[in-house]
């Protein structure tokens, strides 16, 4: 195997814990052939690009709607989409039908493209979109179908970020065959039309390492159970091993929908009727019954949290103390990109649970260093629910990894887990110096390569939206 980088980091977080002086041996298609601790004095770690900092294994970011970063700050009125005072997700979410009336292709690459050099410079190197703005503003296909879907993995591949692209299956409005309000229509597909827009992407990107295809049957709330079981036996067919995504118990009257409907809560019900498992992703997941608790855990899914945006629209706490006591898998995603940092996921996370009991290091795993845990715990669940092989720095993997500013204030004389711990919670400076993606530097001393670019033309989107 061809090998085209060779970097040398003083220390480096590896599978099995922090190690020093590792040699990591990039390979042309951008995987890492090897990765040796205690390297320094080989001869290829005298010819190594020596790292600025420790290295850390790049977040995966399980949970992304791009278009939405250009409404950050825009729904933070009381009385937006509903009366004042009754403020919810459901006002929030009216809110989100008006902006996305407009939206053409080009604004959306644009503002894909902002997100992802934002995510990629706080340290996510893979997102997982999860992109429902498939159709014309009148509901109508584009001549290419997949032509939003394009215009995203266009915006990934121009700034370096791996992604997982999620097109999601929406159906109606509502449990039971509720027809779909106006502000939906953007969304809509028939299974059948949804299958083979997921066929034609599954082709285009056949081979390309940095993508990978899943589906994303929006909500229970959004297909019937017909058009859920055929979406998934439509992608066995095509790659039964591609990641399934789904929001799930979000809102409480999301939950007393779903009872009213059949009788059981959302995520008791996907359990009792598909093969939930590893593949699988349960975003949110927030109102949980200890029985659906436990169930989620065993099942080996990945439970998908986005502490700010949950926070944001007043969803509710994740059990998630009783969910990592019993062995349960979880990666964190920043949603409505209110926040875009990984850091502030996973310290929100934490912190909930503080709030809940009130008490201190609730999330405690294999080494007692919180910090550490937490954002061990993310990478394995990403990794996961994206159905990609990153999140570790070792060979096979992708060479994703991150080198911190070890001279930054708030790392400067941190080691190892203590260097994590910090990072998630001794303040909100970004650290992150360089970052490496499928083996390329997109990010040098801070800088991203296409940011001004990018920005450039994001700043025209937006005017043109506020105009």
């Amino acid at each position: 195997m061809s090998i085209v980088h060779r970097l040398l980091a003083e220390r480096a977080l590896l599978p099995d814990g922090w190690a020093k002086d590792v040699l990591f041996e990039i390979a042309v298609d951008g995987s890492l052939a090897a990765v040796t601790a205690d390297a320094g004095a080989q001869p290829a770690a005298r010819h190594a690009v020596r790292a600025a900092g420790p290295v850390l294994p790049g977040m995966p970011n399980l949970h992304s709607h791009a278009f939405q970063r250009a409404m950050a700050g825009l729904t933070e009125r009381a009385g937006q989409g509903g009366a004042a005072g009754e403020d919810s997700f459901w006002t929030w979410r009216s809110v989100m039908y008006g902006f996305v009336e407009t939206l053409s292709p080009g604004q959306v690459e644009a503002i894909a493209a902002q997100l992802y050099v934002e995510m990629i410079k706080a340290g996510y190197t893979t997102v997982g979109e999860f992109h429902y703005l498939h159709h014309d503003p009148e509901g109508r296909p584009y001549a290419d179908p997949a032509e939003m879907s394009e215009r995203v993995l266009a915006a990934a591949a121009h700034v370096g970020i791996g992604i997982t692209h999620l097109p999601v299956l929406y159906a109606q409005g509502g449990f039971g065959g509720q027809p779909a309000r106006p502000g939906q229509r953007r969304f809509l597909h028939s299974l059948d039309a949804y299958l083979a827009l997921i066929q034609e992407l599954m082709r285009r990107h056949r081979g390309n390492p940095q993508v990978r295809i899943g589906i994303a049957p929006h909500s229970l709330r959004a297909v019937t159970p017909e058009m859920l079981t055929g979406a998934v036996a439509g992608l066995d067919a095509l790659d039964p091993e591609a990641p399934i995504h789904i929001h799930i118990a979000e809102q409480t009257l999301e939950v007393d929908d779903c009872v009213a409907w059949s009788g059981r809560r959302p995520v008791d019900w996907l359990m009792g009727h598909l093969p939930v498992g590893p593949r699988w992703c349960l975003v949110h997941a927030t109102h949980m019954t200890e029985a659906e608790t436990r169930a989620l855990a065993i099942s080996g899914a990945v439970a998908g949290l986005c502490p700010t945006t949950e926070a944001n629209l007043g969803d509710g706490f994740f059990p998630a103390i009783a969910y990592q006591r019993l062995g349960g898998a979880f990666g964190v995603g920043s949603d409505s990109h209110i926040s875009v940092s990984p850091v502030e996921e996973l310290r929100w996370l934490e912190y909930g649970q503080r709030l809940l009991e009130r008490r201190r290091n609730r999330m405690t795993g294999r080494t007692g260093s919180v910090g550490a845990d937490l954002y061990r715990a993310a990478l394995e669940g990403g990794a996961r629910a994206l159905a990609r092989p990153i999140g570790s720095l070792a060979p096979g993997h992708r060479a994703d990894l991150l080198v911190l500013d070890a001279e930054h204030p708030l790392l400067y004389g941190r080691q190892d887990d203590t260097l994590i711990d910090a990072l998630v919670f001794a303040g909100n400076a970004n650290p992150v110096r360089d970052v490496m993606i499928g083996g390329r530097w997109v990010v040098e001393a801070g800088h991203h390569f296409a940011e001004e670019a990018v920005a450039a033309r994001f700043r025209g989107a937006v005017a043109t939206l506020a105009a």
